[in-house]
């Protein structure tokens, strides 16, 4: 698990450097640095959607998948509850960079593929790429959000702890035809975090992510009847 670990250790080392930039800057300067992370995470959501859109074998899945996600994300209330786990450890729009923070460092091919690679064959590669994105990204987002976006390292090593651990399991499942459908439902969460922070409406994304789960447990049900 050394490259989780290393992973880990570059998000905290970019939030540390991020938010001694933010405690320094005029809020003019924090107002137009807000702007251009909304531009850039929206900007990555785009990618992410047309990048892997046109692979896909399922056009209406992410469109039943964000549905069904929504509901079931609704009736937990899950944006809600974050915010108020977040609220009890700092004030202002800290969730909102927690959840923007969650979505870029998590979901993604490097971050799914990487642990399971790293287990199965030592190979510490997408690990380290990732670990120097991520390290990027965090002291853009620290910068913009403060230190609290630390604390979105426990939430990458439990996703790729858990990638880690069951590597021998899930590896047959995890196909490019689910990291296709997974890409793109992930690519309009980050899209609709870009959207949030931009001021351009407030997208309740965290009511969303169950959206993710549906399209594993479709092509599971899928591959299991034979259809």
């Amino acid at each position: 698990m050394s490259g989780t670990i290393v992973n880990v250790v570059l998000i905290i080392v970019g939030s540390l450097i991020g938010s001694v930039f933010k405690r320094g800057m005029k809020d003019s300067y924090q107002d137009i640095l807000m702007q251009g992370m909304g531009l850039a995470v929206t900007a990555l959501g785009v990618y992410s959607i047309s990048k892997h859109m046109p692979n896909s074998h399922y056009p209406v899945l992410f469109i039943v998948s964000l549905a069904l996600g929504g509901v079931i994300g609704e009736k937990l209330d899950m944006e809600n509850r974050f915010k108020n786990i977040v609220s009890k450890f700092s004030k202002g729009n800290l969730a909102e960079g927690l959840s923007t923070a969650v979505l870029l460092f998590c979901i993604g091919t490097l971050s799914i593929v990487g642990p399971i690679e790293s287990a199965l064959n030592g190979n510490q590669t997408y690990l380290f790429t990732n670990a120097i994105l991520d390290l990027v990204t965090s002291i853009v987002l620290a910068a913009t959000f403060g230190i609290g976006i630390a604390l979105s390292a426990i939430v990458l090593f439990c996703w790729q702890g858990f990638f880690y651990v069951a590597a021998g399991a899930v590896a047959a499942y995890i196909t490019p035809e689910l990291l296709t459908e997974i890409s793109i439902i992930g690519g309009v969460l980050i899209l609709s975090s870009g959207l949030s922070i931009l001021g351009v409406k407030k997208f309740r994304t965290m009511n969303l992510i169950p959206g993710l789960f549906i399209p594993v447990v479709y092509l599971s049900v899928k591959s299991l009847i034979g259809f």
